[in-house]
């Protein structure tokens, strides 16, 4: 039977889980033992684990990323935790040419089952250098798989698939969901990487998105069902590997594509998305593809500032109304 718990209690259960099914793997990262983690996701953790198997690190994310790496390269399933993807940046050269190609340039020798894992995006007035939404970013290289849950259940069901992943997994955890809560079934979920999943069925336009902005979206759906426009919602899951399929799909169901995401508009997660949807599904698309994403500048750090330059269900209505429109029109010439 599904129980209700938060979105931190999931990712926990789901490390605990594995960590007991599998001695090979470990955590390590900031703050993530004696500290019961930054946001209190491993909490109990270190008691239950001991210090050999949840390991605080100094602030060296460089330094514990690739130990991690050589940890997975020889057979262990490392958890690294980064406080906040954005200090990530600190070990791009270890991830990126280290994680993602191991298994090429050793000719498939070696695998690099590591799973990095942290808050990602924007908070609530943390400043430019916290509020970034790093996907993007990594979702370019090939070699990574990157996710980034929406609900509790998706967050267990994605982390335990994740770990068992015998590839390099980029684990983007909004800094703003781990409090939410949702029902999560017990037991051994999986959810594979790869699937993206319909939230929210409609007829008249696909809002694909994932992580928190799938809420904004599922806000905005509502007002706009008030209006009669039925918004069918996508949820990625998965930004790497992509599910091409279920966009293509709800596209041509509905004619209609606005993409929102957290990240920039430039080279974004939107604008891959809309590449794929308008050579996929021209055919049936009725208006041009509409992006709503973050502004192209650095995150504000005043509040009223910081909520104007987020995607917010009022821009999200917009954008449907736009496209519906056009569309409407389109079809009675």
């Amino acid at each position: 039977m599904p129980r209700v718990i938060r979105f931190r209690e999931a990712l926990r259960e789901a490390m605990i889980e594995e960590m007991e099914r599998d001695d090979r793997v470990f955590l390590m990262g900031e703050e993530v033992g004696y500290y019961q983690g930054a946001y209190k996701v491993t909490e109990g953790m270190l008691e239950k684990f001991g210090p050999r198997r949840v390991i605080d690190t100094p602030i060296a994310e460089g330094g514990f990323a690739g130990i991690g790496i050589g940890a997975a390269m020889v057979g262990l399933r490392p958890i690294i935790e980064f406080m906040t993807w954005n200090f990530s940046a600190v070990a791009f050269d270890q991830i990126l040419n280290g994680a993602a190609k191991i298994r090429q340039i050793s000719g498939g020798q070696l695998n690099c089952p590591i799973v990095f894992r942290g808050p990602n995006a924007s908070a609530k007035q943390v400043g430019s250098q916290h509020s970034q939404a790093m996907e993007h970013f990594y979702a370019t290289v090939p070699g990574l798989k990157v996710v980034a849950p929406a609900f509790p259940a998706d967050a267990k069901g994605l982390m335990k698939s994740a770990i068992r992943d015998n590839n390099p997994v980029l684990f983007m955890e909004s800094e703003t969901l781990y409090s939410i809560k949702g029902d999560v079934p017990e037991g051994d979920i999986i959810v594979p990487l790869g699937k993206a999943q319909i939230i929210r069925p409609g007829t008249d336009c696909t809002i694909v998105t994932y992580s928190r902005m799938a809420h904004v979206a599922m806000e905005a759906a509502m007002t706009l069902e008030k209006e009669g426009i039925s918004v069918e919602i996508l949820d990625l899951r998965s930004l790497r590997p992509l599910d091409e399929d279920a966009i293509v799909q709800s596209v041509r169901k509905t004619h209609r594509c606005v993409v929102v995401h957290e990240g920039w508009p430039y080279g974004g997660v939107g604008a891959e998305v809309a590449d794929r949807a308008q050579r996929l599904a021209f055919d049936w698309l009725d208006a041009p593809i509409l992006r709503v994403t973050t502004f192209d500048v650095p995150m504000p750090y005043n509040a009223k500032l910081e909520e104007l330059c987020t995607p917010q269900p009022e821009r999200v209505i917009g954008a449907v109304r736009r496209v519906v429109s056009r569309g409407r029109a389109a079809r009675s010439t």
